[in-house]
């Protein structure tokens, strides 16, 4: 079987398809179990409703550099499922894909033709690759919320949670503290449990209390400071027993000032545990500074001016307005915008109200997917400003865009991953 034909085969296995989603820990149990599958190296789990993929990045490329064979499982991917699965920043290649995947159909077999959904299949082929990698570090992210989550079938010797903010209020609850206590869940008893929030729900605080968890949370007893003095650094600290170990760092490759929160709890993590997985300064150094990551903030070079950010909830949106204004003056900024129908759609797009001058509204396809109509309806309704113009995919929006705007204009595409990849894809074809 091809990795299209495995990707299909994924998707009709459960009820609900690629776009179900079914909480719980059961069936991946049973199918994990059937493997055989074994913890053979130190594992990080990193929860949170935004920041997961940028914490995910700068773990991955600092134990990189150290020296370590890392595997880095993330969701969704842009253009390519291998994406998902990387081995030292490497997509994973199909045959080892399709490999992982027949062992993981023969164990589901096995255990009764268990249901699994997508990113429960997916889960188990990640480590199986990982495994027969050798690998001596494993970052796992979490797929949604994490209690009932896939990937918190796998202990982890240190948990994160990057920020708790309302999304997926329908399968995590209606408010921050019950999303709170959901993404507490990859916590563990004894074991170091991080969190970047700065105010973080009671429940999580709560939850870690109660199983008796290691908890370290970010002004508390980690954190930054920025170099007043010297604009190009920012400092770390931490509390080790009695004393407070400062050092001076570079500012990360990912842009935005939300990033040291990201940055910080990584070097607080790795901290944590450095007995198992020690790194250096050598490693930390160039590990922040040269992190990339597709669509987070990520400007294209060139003119017109792009900026791709998968960023679809109102926290996310909120910080992506405020790196836009930093980055200095544009006649016009046109808007390449497509989102799923499960999100705050009008609380997204609220932070950015008198900011964009045309809309290209895209519709995504899909059970999820919002038309370009309904989006359109939002805008005029939210009184955000702006001319709106409907397309029937983030290409054709992305690509009417691209015609439209001049060298001295901003395009940004935003909203979801599928409306990055579409943009991304029109980006890479000749029209």
């Amino acid at each position: 079987m091809t990795k299209e034909d495995w990707l299909q085969h994924l998707e009709g296995l459960h009820p609900k398809g690629q776009a179900g989603i079914e909480l719980g820990l059961e069936r991946i149990r049973l199918v994990k179990a059937a493997l055989g599958q074994t913890q053979h190296c130190p594992v990080i789990t990193v929860g949170g409703t935004n920041g997961k993929g940028s914490t995910c990045a700068y773990l991955e490329n600092i134990i990189d550099r150290a020296g370590y064979k890392v595997g880095c499982y993330t969701s969704p991917h842009l253009l390519a499922y291998n994406e998902r699965i990387r081995l030292n920043g490497q997509s994973v290649s199909d045959e080892a894909l399709c490999a992982a995947f027949a062992r993981v159909e023969a164990a589901r077999r096995q255990a009764g033709d268990v249901a699994l959904t997508y990113f429960e299949f997916g889960t188990l082929a990640a480590w199986e690759v990982f495994a027969e990698a050798g690998v001596e570090a494993a970052i796992l992210e979490v797929g949604l919320g994490g209690r009932l989550d896939a990937v918190n079938c796998y202990e982890p010797d240190v948990a994160i949670v990057t920020s708790v903010a309302l999304d997926h209020t329908d399968w995590l609850g209606p408010d921050r503290e019950a999303i709170g206590f959901e993404k507490a869940g990859i916590y563990r008893a004894g074991k170091p449990a991080l969190c970047a929030d700065p105010q973080p729900p009671q429940s999580l605080l709560d939850h870690a209390a109660a199983i008796g968890a290691d908890l370290r949370l970010v002004g508390r007893d980690f954190g930054f400071e920025r170099d007043l003095e010297n604009r190009l650094q920012w400092r770390w600290w931490c509390r080790s027993g009695e004393r407070v170990m400062r050092r001076s760092l570079a500012y990360p490759g990912l842009r935005g000032p939300i990033q040291l929160y990201n940055a910080a709890v990584v070097l607080a993590a790795l901290d944590a545990i450095a007995d198992k997985l020690p790194v250096t300064m050598q490693a930390i150094r160039p590990g922040l500074i040269e992190t990339e990551l597709p669509g987070r903030f990520q400007v294209v070079p060139g003119k017109p001016a792009i900026v791709l950010d998968v960023g679809h909830n109102p926290q996310a949106v909120k910080v992506l307005a405020d790196n836009l204004s930093s980055m200095g003056f544009f006649d016009r900024t046109l808007a390449v915008v497509g989102m799923l129908s499960d999100k705050d759609i009008a609380g997204a797009l609220a932070a950015l109200k008198g900011k964009v001058d045309v809309w290209h509204v895209a519709t995504l396809g899909g059970v999820r997917g919002t038309e370009a109509k309904t989006l359109a309806a939002i805008i005029a309704v939210a009184e955000l400003g702006g001319e709106v113009v409907c397309h029937a995919t983030p290409l054709e929006a992305m690509r009417a865009a691209k015609g439209q705007a001049s060298e001295s204009d901003r395009i940004l595409a935003f909203g979801s991953f599928y409306t990055v990849a579409g943009a991304l894809e029109a980006l890479r074809k000749k029209p």
